[in-house]
Parts: C-alpha cells; structure tokens; sequence
C-alpha cells in the first residue's frame, strides 16, 4: 500500500472513481511536471450530490453543505490526477486550488466554502498540501451544481 494510500485508509477516505467527462474534455492532463485537471463537480456514483445556489435562506443550500460538496470535488479531483500519473505518492506538491461557488447574490461566504477542498488536501498531504487558492463566486455552474474545484498538482 502506498503512502498516500495509508493515509486516506487512516482518514477514513475512499477515493471515487473518475468522473466521466460531461462534454469534450479530458478529467486531467499532465503539461511538463505539473498536473491541471479540469472543474470538478460533487459527483458521487456518477450522479451530482445536490443542486443549487449556495446561501442562507429557503430553497438554497447551506454554507456548511457546500463545504462539504467542495470536498468531494477535490476528492474527484484526486481521482482524475491519479488517473494519469499512476499513484498519489507522486505528487510533491498541490501548487493551486480554485473554487468556483454557484451564490445567492447576498451570499459572500466562498472562501469558507472552498476551505472543504483546501482542508481535505491538507490532511491528506500534509505541508505539500499548503496551495494558492482563488475562491469565485458565480452566477451558476454546470448541471447547477453548487461548487465546482479544479487542482494543479506538481509531481514527480
């Protein structure tokens, strides 16, 4: 077993499977010694975990949730970026993470949330998981998705 392997068996994490492109795109691609993957949406089982516009109030989905959601992207991303450079062990270091976070027009809470993907790779890889981060606000996101995270990774 791996390193990193242990480590998510330690924290209780099973890796997803890739999540199959929804358009003309590949899940990740490798460009030199870096690894860029393309927008991770909250897919479990080939199905989106939840739909709509993150903020307080009726009908949207909760900050706390979100969070969660933008862990499972990151996961997803993982995933994709094992995919193409064979083990996790490989990675010797995620450089920048950016967020993208479908929101109510009052909500200004999208650093919070992303610090789900920020977080789960900080347990997982330690101070190589220490990244860049953009954390975006948007209108709305593919399959109305509440979040969506791409990962660039450097390895070795």
């Amino acid at each position: 077993m791996s390193q990193i392997e242990a480590r998510l068996a330690e924290l209780g994490i099973d890796l997803p499977t890739v999540v199959p492109p929804l358009a003309t795109y590949v899940p990740a691609v490798i460009a030199g010694s870096l690894v860029f993957t393309s927008g991770q949406l909250p897919m479990v089982s080939g199905a989106l975990s939840a739909t709509g516009k993150v903020g307080d109030g009726h009908g949207l989905v909760p900050a706390a949730d979100a969070r969660e959601y933008a862990r499972l992207a990151a996961l997803n991303g993982l995933a994709a970026i094992k995919a193409v450079i064979g083990s996790l062990d490989r990675i010797t270091q995620v450089v920048k993470v950016t967020g993208f976070v479908a929101s109510d027009p009052s909500f200004t809470g999208q650093p919070g949330v992303i610090n789900g993907a920020s977080e789960v790779l900080g347990e997982i890889f330690g101070d190589l998981g220490r990244h860049a981060r953009s954390a975006v606000g948007v209108a709305v996101l593919p399959l109305d998705a509440p979040v969506e995270v791409e990962l660039v990774v450097a390895f070795a």
